[in-house]
């Protein structure tokens, strides 16, 4: 498959002696030069730690046809390049700023299916499961692309709409962020259809510095709205006035909530559309997920019957919500966390009737900026009135929730472990575990607490 009409939304072709047929198109587009594929377009990306102008060559070694440059880079350091090209009989395509004219292609790439249902999902948490158990339901009734993982952001979001094709007849693509004005990007190369927002919470908070711009950061996923698309906003969501206000098309407040059962680890029983679905994801947030991602399939015209089929079928993500039972039962929801995630997750093990003990591993929580020590704290109480048998604490943020945990001094005070070395939390957790607990692992991504998961299988 080759990426046909891509060539007009790239700047003209720098002369390299390059044979490139002038109507070709390109077999995929990619960032990084370890996966680039015979007929790859190559976007060369500046960056703090590593520019991909210095890979440009090993890019056409593995069979780029060519490369998106920085004019900038052609008259300084990377002046070599046009040489590398012709070496190799590969095209320069020269810009200001390659970051800006990747989006651009990935919009122009997206014009050529104009048939495509374009579905966004931003929000503070929940938004790759949300996506995950949405595609799960649609692909019932119609075919759906998704992006991959959570390649959701200023370079995975247009990366992963290079996947689409004329068979596709959804696409339902994560929205992240890693700065503010990243969505409102996003969403021009996307031009959703319909977008939702799963919540508004403390993840980013350090760089964003308040709910209140969060919200306004996640309310962009709106920004290109002509009148036509369709907002969904969780109706319980202490923003939701906020997030609906002069929204430039239609507005769903869906429910967060239905009539459900618990069944613990084992997912929940609720009650939707006047059908009774077996849900295997654990937790109350996970329900809320469900009701998010069921909400956007209802706007996509997806039938209640294909609804309950889908949801049936949702399989647990890596660590979210994964389940790994064995002499001692682990809940690995350690891919990242929040304040907001940390505590549901706190609270889910809390309210699970089990016979055994309960140890509740905590990693430190980043990108939380000036909020960090504050939300640490708020961790620590839930972690000091929770039902915990056993407490281990893991990396430097994490000493905000052990000052709180010394503090209580009560005969009920839980026994605590503070360390910021892998290796030492894995040995104290290997010794304390015994046959029969629960053990929750959560914390964010750079903590990588699923590297636990093998010695307490092993033990």
């Amino acid at each position: 498959m080759t990426f046909g009409g891509l060539r007009a939304a790239l700047p003209d072709a720098i002369a390299t002696g390059a044979a490139l047929e002038a109507d070709a198109g390109f077999s995929s587009v990619c960032i990084d030069s370890r996966v680039c594929r015979a007929g790859a377009l190559f976007v060369c990306l500046p960056g703090t730690a590593r520019d991909g102008h210095h890979y440009a060559e090993a890019a056409f070694k593995a069979g780029a046809v060519a490369a998106l440059v920085e004019k900038a880079k052609l008259s300084g350091e990377m002046s070599g390049l046009k040489a590398t090209a012709q070496q190799y009989g590969a095209l320069l395509f020269a810009t200001d700023n390659t970051l800006h004219a990747l989006q651009d292609a990935a919009k122009a790439y997206l014009e050529q299916f104009p048939h495509l249902l374009k579905i966004g999902v931003t929000g503070s948490s929940g938004k790759t499961t949300v996506k995950e158990i949405a595609g799960a339901i649609i692909s019932c009734e119609k075919n759906v692309v998704m992006n991959k993982g959570n390649l959701n952001s200023e370079t995975g979001l247009p990366l992963s709409v290079f996947e689409v094709r004329a068979e596709h007849e959804a696409g339902i693509f994560e929205m992240g962020m890693n700065r503010a004005g990243e969505i409102r990007e996003l969403s021009r190369v996307l031009k959703p259809h319909i977008a939702l927002i799963t919540n508004i919470g403390e993840a980013h908070i350090g760089m964003l510095g308040s709910l209140e711009a969060i919200a306004a950061e996640k309310k962009a996923a709106f920004s290109g709205f002509t009148g036509k698309e369709t907002a969904l906003i969780p109706s319980s969501d202490a923003f939701r006035d906020t997030l609906a206000h002069e929204v430039n098309g239609k507005v769903v407040l869906y429910e967060t909530v239905c009539p459900a059962t618990d069944l613990g680890l084992d997912g929940t029983e609720l009650e939707l559309d006047g059908a009774r679905i077996r849900f295997p994801l654990p937790g109350a947030h996970n329900l809320k997920n469900a009701l998010a991602a069921a909400a956007i399939a209802r706007e996509a015209g997806v039938k209640p019957s294909s609804i309950k089929k889908g949801l049936e079928s949702v399989q647990p993500l890596f660590g979210r919500s994964e389940i790994i039972r064995g002499r001692v039962t682990i809940i690995q929801d350690c891919y990242n966390a929040n304040p907001d995630s940390t505590a549901a997750a706190i609270g889910f093990c809390d309210g699970i009737a089990w016979k055994g003990r309960r140890v509740y591993v905590i990693g430190s929580m980043l990108e939380l900026g000036a909020r960090s020590e504050a939300a640490h704290t708020r961790i620590g109480r839930l972690l000091a009135a929770s039902r915990a048998d056993g407490i281990f604490l893991f990396g430097a943020e994490t000493r905000a929730i052990a000052d709180i945990l010394k503090k209580n001094e009560t005969p009920e005070r839980k026994p605590f472990f503070f360390t910021e070395h892998m290796t030492e939390l894995s040995n104290l957790l290997v010794q304390h575990v015994q046959e029969g607990d629960l053990v929750l692992l959560k914390g964010s991504r750079g903590c990588a607490l699923e590297r636990l998961t093998g010695a307490l299988a092993d033990h």
